[in-house]
């Protein structure tokens, strides 16, 4: 009476994975009592199960940590991929910027307003207030110079490609400090690259 035929069955089998899900189709209880008595046979309980699984998933993981540090296309995110972003990557680890400098120059800042005590009319809060009025507009200029040379640069290299969001790909990568880079760098400041 409440037996599933064998129409909804394979209906339910290649039904299409609903987005946000788990990914599989929850089992039927038939097929988690054969999965838990083919674990019993093989000795292995729930506990040593998830041991394996979780050692299998720390290994996969330090994998795919050090195919990032190395840039391997195969796993790098989906934003890092392809022959324009590695170029900007390459181009923009190949030149230092002031805006490389911006968040040590940031701390110094912040650090000589604090030092002033408060007082505005104190020498080191009037130092502060024009090293960030300078760095302010050093970044403004850095940016707009770094833009235009980039956009030079890859219209040369790549004059069919489609250059959408190249130049806040650059931008992000240009204000990450160099030694913690993700792709790490693969090419040294003032190398020639292709």
């Amino acid at each position: 009476m409440f037996r599933r035929s064998e129409k909804s069955a394979a209906a339910e089998a290649t039904a299409p994975v609903k987005e946000g899900g788990k990914g599989r189709p929850t089992p039927t209880r038939k097929e988690a009592e054969a999965a838990s008595k083919e674990r019993a046979r093989t000795g292995m309980d729930k506990k040593a199960a998830q041991k394996v699984l979780r050692e299998g998933r720390t290994e996969s993981n330090r994998k795919m940590r050090e195919g990032m540090k190395a840039g391997d296309e195969k796993y790098l995110p989906e934003r890092d991929r392809g022959p324009v972003k590695r170029y900007v990557r390459n181009w923009v680890d190949s030149r230092i910027t002031f805006t490389e400098f911006l968040l040590p120059m940031l701390i110094v800042i912040m650090v000589l307003s604090y030092a002033g005590g408060g007082d505005p009319d104190s020498v080191i809060t009037k130092i502060s207030s024009y090293l960030w009025t300078a760095s302010i507009l050093l970044l403004l200029v850095d940016v707009f110079y770094t833009r235009l040379r980039l956009h030079k640069a890859l219209k040369a290299k790549f004059p069919d490609e489609s250059l959408k969001g190249v130049t806040f790909y650059a931008f992000i990568r240009v204000l990450q400090i160099r030694p913690l880079r993700i792709p790490k760098p693969q090419v040294k400041i003032g190398q020639k690259f292709d």
